[in-house]
């Protein structure tokens, strides 16, 4: 497995992310609404702020996108995003575990949303001992996932 690296993403990559979201969340999407380039480049504005987001790294080439909130109590993971070529990999795993070892240490949550349409992190978060809290958004299509620490 490839230990990535996170560095602090910057206005420089808006359109890297545009285009990430599309390869990695794309047929997602499409399953549950459609992918419209318009809509979805006005939800990319919305949701692209760089000072709230890093980048995924490994072997020199930047492969995805991480963004988590640290509140009192709870980690929220808000979007982790990994090209489709280094999918499968280990990385997201990885990821999420070290995000798990700090909320551990902190004595914190670490909570989730996924698209029910997403079955593939859907599976993967249950493997790492995420439960479902509650299912929430237009007709129920996200589901609210956590793992807790006592």
């Amino acid at each position: 497995m490839i230990e990535p690296t996170l560095r602090p993403a910057s206005a420089h990559d808006s359109d890297f992310c545009f285009k990430l979201h599309e390869a990695a969340m794309g047929e997602v999407v499409t399953t549950i609404w459609e992918w419209d380039p318009v809509v979805q480049r006005h939800y990319h504005d919305r949701w692209f702020v760089p000072d709230h987001l890093q980048i995924v790294v490994a072997q020199g080439q930047d492969i995805g996108a991480l963004a988590v909130d640290r509140n009192p109590g709870e980690l929220y993971l808000g979007r982790i995003e990994i090209l489709p070529a280094w999918q499968g990999r280990g990385i997201g795993r990885w990821l999420i575990r070290q995000l798990a070892d700090e909320a551990r240490h902190d004595r914190k949550s670490l909570t989730l949303d996924v698209l029910v349409a997403n079955t593939r992190a859907v599976m993967l978060y249950r493997e790492l001992g995420f439960r479902e809290v509650m299912r929430h958004g237009e007709n129920s299509l996200k589901i609210r996932m956590q793992l807790e620490f006592e």
